[in-house]
């Protein structure tokens, strides 16, 4: 999608409003220089009140209005929240879980494929696109919302898995074997036998139906986007909200929380091939707990899907009392953003809700529907936008460092855990966010997506599942001067979590130079004279050097990281869970290696940079401290494109608390 200036909107439900104010609404987003709504996608029950009789004039409404604004619209599909009507239907329509059947309230609680819901979700679609593409203020459609499996083990998913494992594996015999299903009687003989997928304890089988499932919802999000597909005009993009695994603190509710990794329920990468503008819903802590790190772990993963800009269809605004943001984050966060390659941000929401089950997520607006901090400092966003927007919009991003992502991992990672109170997406974020914190940039790749001629480095957090392919282009790439960063518990199994029956890591021992086959609690463990946390390899290096060996009276002989000089690269590989700060010592000395440049300049400090529309390189530097800082210009010459003040290598730059200063360079 061309982008033709920056994107600064909100989702706005009117039908949700207290009383009537949409010009009052719109003029109030006009004054702070939003010039997009999204509307339409929570509000079936709204426009379909009953069966076959639809209702759009509250559509109808927003459209004439921001028409007369100049403002745009997207368009939501409203299929992921259905009317009680349509589960009154065919109780089949209400998800079935391994909990049993769904009751009906809460929203993401369907079954994507009753065929039933699929007429009726059709209808719906149809009419609302036939109804809205040719209004000139519709730019785009956003095609359900944060779309996942939901969990669904009903009938039909199970029937579908079958067919799938028979065109798959073709005989039962090729089946049982891949699986190891002869452990405790799992194996079938005819396809029919194959048990309720509920009860299955085989934690590839497991994952294998977790894959398939994630695929039956990325084949949901293609068949909504064929039908929007037929009714918009061509200048009109289709877009999805994927959001990502939900950190959670406690309670299991939706407020105690934030995005934080890997989502299990939809492949990013298999759901991004159906839409032409990759949507994402990024939320993080703020306050003191504001680091930037969710932002740029998420934007860094949607931006890699297409590599290409990308936009935040949600973001916060208030929110909880946690979020409420203190003076100039908002502000941070909007920038922040646009530093990992977003093409604009759409807050959730505009305002907050009077009653429901997000009456206290708040949006930009309080419950009183006035003006407050938050709005004053979204009209700051707004005016700097529209006045740069022509040297900040279209950025692209040339990263020189891969961390790899993998579904297959995750899944099997919860059946065989690192340590309860350690996931996959921890080893993830331990990872990406040392790379963060010390600047240097990557990409967040699935693993199916992986062009290793574009890096020089790359890094492989818990990578279990991994396939022969890819285990040989990894040996390739540090074979030809690469330079390869891998945890512990990687390349330890196959693509159905079957344990490769050699030398662990598989097929990489040369590569590394070491290999081990025995893992412990690190218990009063150390490296470096730091402890190390839950888990650790005891590594035997071959070929390669000990960077450091356990400080343990018994596991002392044992290396804790190694790195090996392999062909013409080089292949560190960490065995074990240490603090980011010993981590960061094996990036340095990795990107040393690789020939990228390590910046000075470290966390609360963060730099983001590019190359804009304009070919002109772009630095954002990103202040996430209530205190301020003077930090000295590392560029030869350039010119902050907010405040015009030019600098030259060794000025001094101050960065107040929460600042944002974005050098472009001379």
């Amino acid at each position: 999608m061309k982008q033709k200036e920056l994107v600064f909107g909100t989702a706005y439900y009117p039908e949700y409003m207290p009383y009537d104010r949409i010009d009052q609404d719109l003029n109030m987003m006009k004054k702070a220089g939003m010039n997009v709504v999204r509307i339409a996608e929570s509000t079936w029950s709204t426009l379909e009140r009953e069966e076959g009789i639809y209702d759009f004039s509250y559509i109808d409404c927003v459209l004439e209005k921001a028409f007369e604004r100049k403002m745009y619209v997207i368009i939501g599909t409203p299929t992921y929240a259905i009317p009680s009507w349509l589960a009154r239907k065919d109780a089949d329509i209400l998800v079935t879980t391994k909990n049993g059947r769904a009751n009906y309230g809460h929203r993401q609680l369907i079954n994507i494929l009753n065929p039933v819901f699929r007429e009726h979700a059709e209808n719906i679609i149809c009419r609302l696109v036939e109804h809205t593409a040719s209004h000139p203020s519709v730019i785009g459609f956003q095609i359900d919302n944060e779309t996942k499996h939901y969990g669904n083990d009903g009938e039909q998913m199970q029937k579908l898995f079958q067919e799938y494992l028979q065109e798959k594996y073709k005989d039962t015999d090729t089946f049982n074997k891949a699986f190891y299903l002869a452990y405790w009687s799992n194996s079938i003989h005819n396809w029919e036998d194959l048990p309720d997928m509920k009860g299955c304890v085989n934690g590839g089988l497991v994952g294998e139906y977790e894959a398939f499932k994630r695929s039956i919802a990325a084949k949901y999000l293609k068949w909504q986007a064929q039908l929007v597909g037929r009714h918009k005009r061509d200048d009109q993009f289709i877009t999805q909200n994927f959001d990502f695994e939900w950190k959670k603190f406690g309670a299991d509710i939706a407020q105690d929380g934030y995005s934080y990794g890997v989502q299990p329920d939809i492949n990013h990468l298999e759901g991004a091939q159906y839409v032409d503008l990759v949507g994402t819903d990024i939320y993080h802590p703020t306050q003191d707990n504001l680091t930037g790190a969710e932002i740029a772990f998420g934007g860094d993963s949607i931006r890699s899907l297409k590599n290409e800009n990308y936009l935040v269809l949600e973001c916060q605004a208030q929110a909880f009392k946690y979020w409420t943001p203190y003076p100039g984050q908002l502000r941070l966060q909007a920038y922040s953003h646009l530093a990992s390659g977003a093409m604009g941000i759409m807050y959730w929401n505009w305002h907050s809700i009077h009653n429901g089950y997000e009456t206290y997520w708040r949006g930009l607006l309080s419950h009183d529907l006035q003006e407050n901090p938050a709005y004053e400092e979204a009209c700051v966003i707004g005016a700097e936008w529209k006045k740069h927007e022509q040297k900040l919009r279209g950025l692209v991003k040339n990263n020189k460092i891969a961390l790899l992502v993998d579904n297959r991992s995750l899944t099997a990672l919860k059946w065989y855990p690192i340590d309860r109170d350690l996931s996959y997406n921890d080893v993830v974020r331990w990872m990406y966010d040392s790379l963060y914190e010390m600047n240097l940039e990557c990409d967040v790749v699935d693993v199916k997506a992986l062009k290793e001629e574009k890096y020089n480095m790359i890094v492989v957090p818990a990578l279990y599942c991994a396939d022969e392919d890819l285990i040989q282009r990894l040996d390739v790439f540090v074979k030809n001067g690469g330079v390869l960063v891998s945890s512990f518990r990687s390349f330890v199994a196959n693509e159905q979590a079957s344990v490769y029956p050699d030398a662990q890591p598989h097929n990489l021992t040369e590569c590394f130079g070491m290999t081990y086959n025995q893992f412990t609690e690190p218990g009063r463990s150390k490296l470096f004279g730091e402890e190390l946390s839950y888990y650790m390899e005891l590594l035997k290096p071959d070929k390669a050097e000990s960077l450091a060996n356990y400080e343990h009276p018994y596991w002392n002989p044992y290396a804790g990281i190694t790195r090996n000089m392999y062909g013409e690269g080089t292949a560190f590989y960490v065995g074990c869970f240490t603090t980011k700060e010993c981590l960061k010592k094996v990036f340095r000395e990795a990107a040393e290696k690789a020939g990228i440049l390590i910046s000075s300049l470290v966390w609360p400090v963060t730099i983001r940079s590019g190359v804009t529309e304009n070919e002109k390189n772009i630095h954002y530097i990103l202040h996430y401290s209530e205190n301020a800082k003077d930090i000295i210009c590392p560029y030869e010459k350039v010119i902050d494109i907010l405040t015009d003040v030019v600098y030259e290598k060794g000025d001094n730059i101050h960065l107040s608390d929460w600042d944002v200063v974005i050098l472009e360079e001379l």
